[in-house]
């Protein structure tokens, strides 16, 4: 029996009652809302975040929002903020509770205990009249009106409203804290995305050879140097600046235009003008020149003086591409 059209009819549907409750949340905002970021802007400590259940996955994802975009964050669960780990909260932290009901047994417990101290407590929950709602200094209202579980009783559609949430408050953190994608740089120094944003030409070019020939070179030398160097081109210089490229290409197009290649230099096969980069511009930069031109490779420069080649497999090795 094909369940394809019940299958795809039921995924539009959650998602369409996620989406609309999603849309909601913007009418559920408050000066709790803009209060809760001034609050957290103004703390000289960090954002403690605790939740259970499947609240305490949505806490745990917002710290690492929060880290990632400059605001210090950690996640304490609830059960085990009663069992030791309320420790973790400093006085100068702010804490954000996260709870759909605002009433869980765990709740009960954590947020007497967090108002004794002088931490500001933020609640997110969908029930203002909850034990949370009426005890957090800032209450953030994530009210759904049904889950997309066809039981409503799985928690989805409260769970992305509480996430959704958290990116509001985390993006309005980084804007009002003027967070620059030089920032977001140094949070993710590893893979492809933080590559992206800090790895210059300079970085990849001091790692490859330096491939060059004299624009008065014979054919021959110029065969020799780019096979050596591997990267498919040689630079020509004269007077200590480039005056042309050879590549692969170029001595394919030799071969098909000269029946002899005997007396011919560098100067007679190179292309003029060849494409250059700067050695201290991001990589990601070399990329884009790289596709628009439908090229493979680019010659670094630092002003005129010629400094080597970055090459689309070295983008590629390095995650760029």
């Amino acid at each position: 029996m094909n369940n394809t059209k019940a299958i795809l009819d039921l995924a539009k549907k959650t998602i369409q009652i996620e989406g609309d409750a999603i849309l909601n949340l913007s009418s559920f905002l408050t000066d709790d809302f803009s209060n809760a970021v001034e609050c957290i802007i103004a703390s000289k400590g960090r954002v403690i975040i605790s939740g259970v259940g499947k609240s305490a996955i949505i806490a745990s994802k917002i710290v690492s929002t929060l880290n990632s975009t400059g605001t210090p964050a950690i996640f304490m669960h609830a059960a085990d903020a009663i069992h030791g780990d309320l420790g973790t909260i400093q006085d100068t932290d702010v804490v954000i509770c996260i709870s759909k009901s605002g009433s869980t047994p765990e709740i009960k417990m954590l947020v007497p205990l967090i108002k004794r101290g002088k931490n500001k407590l933020i609640g997110i929950t969908g029930n203002k009249g909850s034990f949370l709602g009426q005890n957090a200094d800032f209450v953030l209202n994530t009210f759904v009106e049904e889950e997309a579980c066809p039981n409503n009783l799985a928690p989805t559609t409260s769970t992305t409203a509480q996430l959704v949430m958290g990116d509001a408050l985390a993006i309005c953190l980084l804007k009002l804290k003027g967070f620059s994608s030089t920032d977001f740089a140094k949070y993710h120094p590893g893979g492809a995305l933080g590559k992206r944003l800090y790895l210059r030409v300079e970085d990849i070019v001091k790692n490859n050879e330096k491939p060059q020939v004299e624009a008065s070179s014979s054919i021959k030398k110029v065969i020799v140097e780019i096979s050596e160097k591997m990267l498919g081109v040689a630079a020509v210089i004269e007077n200590d600046e480039i005056v042309g490229v050879v590549t692969d290409g170029d001595l394919r197009r030799m071969l098909n235009k000269y029946d002899s290649i005997n007396g011919l230099t560098a100067r007679d096969i190179m292309s003029s003008n060849p494409k250059t980069i700067p050695t201290d511009v991001l990589a990601i930069k070399a990329l884009e020149v790289i596709q628009n031109n439908g090229i493979s490779q680019l010659l670094a420069v630092d002003g005129k003086e010629y400094k080597g080649v970055v090459h689309l497999h070295n983008l590629i090795r390095e995650g760029i591409l």
